[in-house]
């Protein structure tokens, strides 16, 4: 698994070749050196500057995802990124850099896309759109589009959707992210909690690999048995240790799994990396860790009757402070009222509980729990299949909702259905569905079906976010 954040790396190393070239050079420059060389090597200087900007977004993005996901690094090479445009960008050692496209990387070179519920940079794929056509963003379509007016990020939206965020990176040095030791029973810490998590998903790929439970940061017996049976299945020495490479051959499956490289990334979530919260997290934050935390105390606290629940609002207020001291007392912790990373994994461990022994199904009254996964366009999993039971019971009093089947693949009729659904009701147009989306949804759908029904347009009786 990735470092918790992306970050802008100092440099990169360029393979000047295929990725099995073993006669190619690797070069290392800096990461706003190797932006302008690429982006001079694939743009016209003459394009509209919004183009030009659109485009190098695209570039930043899909470098940083193949860093962040140490995509060659986990296969055993010694090199980020190569040259070759079978693979990745073109890039010319030595060559002239334009002025236009310097100025523009020397602006955005510490920015990237990000699908929103998503934490790893967007896999923003590109094309020239003439010769060659792909699923992401067209070159030259990206000019006529400059031409028309839109902003670099109305481009960016245009071919990768309207759920795509700019955010601003750290920069430091591009550190692998083996701990330099090899992980054995009597382990500890963030790195173990790394590989449990990650074994866990590769298991529902690879159902031969027993399911880690709890996920903490122990290594012990249940952690081996799991890294023996994937070095089994994967050829690699039995030996229950996650060594250097064991460590990159679970990343780099980790990774296949999840589609991290990939436009349509299944997508890391935040539970997916709870080293996120060594920082606490307490009043005045606001953002998705504070909304998943705030859902999470909701779930628990239906089921605790000492954890008091609260909205999820995204805003960590006094209110969602003392949520958390309350389930801290609950659960043994020091009643803080801040989010650790201690008391994230019980927070996490307790939701995921729940939802593991609650069954999907939607003929009771009780909705179903949101599933910890941010859905997005490209899934298929049984909560999309609820999901989509919801919105085409509620397309009967939303018409203008569209009806879906339930066939539990999030396809565009159904990134469709959800982006009339939050225009209906007055949230954060993104065509996905995070905790918030999920709660309206299916808040809508328990009204109407086991309350009462609203007439079109009616306000639905709640706070929707």
């Amino acid at each position: 698994m990735p470092e918790a954040v992306p970050f802008i790396p100092e440099t990169v190393t360029v393979h000047l070749g295929r990725p099995n070239n073993q006669n190619a050079a690797n070069v290392t420059v800096s990461f706003p050196d190797y932006i302008k060389n690429v982006a001079s090597s694939e743009l016209y200087p003459t394009w509209p500057e919004n183009a030009l900007r659109a485009n190098i977004y695209a570039i930043i993005s899909f470098t940083l995802n193949r860093i962040y996901t140490e995509w060659y690094r986990s296969q055993g090479y010694d090199f980020d990124i190569t040259n070759s445009i079978q693979y990745d960008h073109s890039f010319v050692e030595n060559r002239d850099i334009f002025e236009p496209i310097s100025r523009i990387v020397d602006d955005i070179f510490d920015e990237y896309l990000v699908r929103q519920g998503s934490v790893e940079p967007l896999f923003a794929t590109y094309c020239d759109g003439i010769e060659v056509t792909c699923e992401g963003l067209y070159q030259w379509g990206s000019v006529d589009l400059a031409k028309q007016g839109m902003t670099p990020y109305e481009i960016i939206t245009y071919y990768y959707g309207d759920d795509i965020n700019i955010l601003t990176a750290p920069i430091r040095p591009n550190i692998p992210t083996y701990p330099g030791t090899p992980l054995t029973i009597g382990s500890g810490g963030t790195d173990v909690n790394r590989i449990e998590i990650q074994l866990n998903r590769i298991s529902s790929n690879y159902p031969a690999i027993p399911k880690i439970y709890p996920v903490d940061v122990t290594y012990d017996d249940k952690t081996a048995d799991a890294v023996r049976e994937f070095q089994r299945i994967f050829n690699l020495p039995q030996t229950g240790v996650v060594d250097k490479a064991t460590w990159y051959k679970i990343n780099y499956i980790y990774t296949s799994v999840k589609k991290l490289s990939q436009l349509n990334s299944e997508g890391l979530t935040l539970q997916e990396l709870p080293e996120q919260f060594t920082v606490p997290v307490g009043i005045g934050a606001t953002g998705f860790p504070t909304q998943y935390i705030q859902y999470y105390l909701e779930v628990i606290g239906a089921y605790y009757k000492n954890v008091l629940p609260v909205e999820s609002t995204g805003v960590y207020d006094e209110q969602t402070a003392e949520a958390v001291r309350s389930f801290q007392q609950v659960f043994g912790l020091p009643q803080t009222g801040t989010v650790d990373e201690r008391t994230w994994d019980d927070l996490y461990r307790a939701y995921a509980g729940i939802v593991e022994n609650v069954p999907i199904n939607t003929e009771g009254e009780n909705a179903v729990l949101f599933p910890g996964t941010v859905l997005t366009e490209g899934m298929t999993s049984p909560y999309v299949k609820v999901l989509q039971e919801y919105l085409s019971y509620i397309h009967k009093t939303y018409p203008n909702i569209p009806d879906v089947s339930a066939t539990g693949y999030f396809g565009p009729i159904t990134r469709n259905a959800v982006t009339e659904f939050q225009k209906q009701f007055g949230l954060q147009v993104t065509g996905s569905v995070g905790p918030g989306a999920w709660d309206a949804i299916s808040d809508v759908y328990s009204d109407l079906r086991f309350g009462y029904v609203k007439q079109p347009g009616q306000y639905p009786g709640y706070i929707i976010e």
